[in-house]
């Protein structure tokens, strides 16, 4: 069996891949691993008048749930 050619040829080709594979899936764990680059403050923020009007919309809702609750 070890007197074979295709035995050390699998073995070597084998070992390879399985480094290769090895060392990829480490580089992609330790991507998913690491924060997130930070975004430059401002950027992809929505307006504050836009928020005031979100959160206007949410007390209202909350306020309505509750009112049902009670009414329950």
């Amino acid at each position: 069996m070890f007197t074979r050619t295709d035995f050390w040829i699998g073995l070597i080709v084998g070992t390879i891949a399985g480094a290769f594979g090895y060392k990829m899936m480490s580089e992609q764990s330790a991507r998913a691993i690491a924060p997130a680059m930070p975004v430059a403050p401002g950027v992809g923020e929505p307006p504050l008048d836009e928020l005031m009007r979100q959160k206007e919309r949410l007390e209202d809702l909350i306020a309505e749930r509750q009112q049902s609750v009670v009414k329950e």
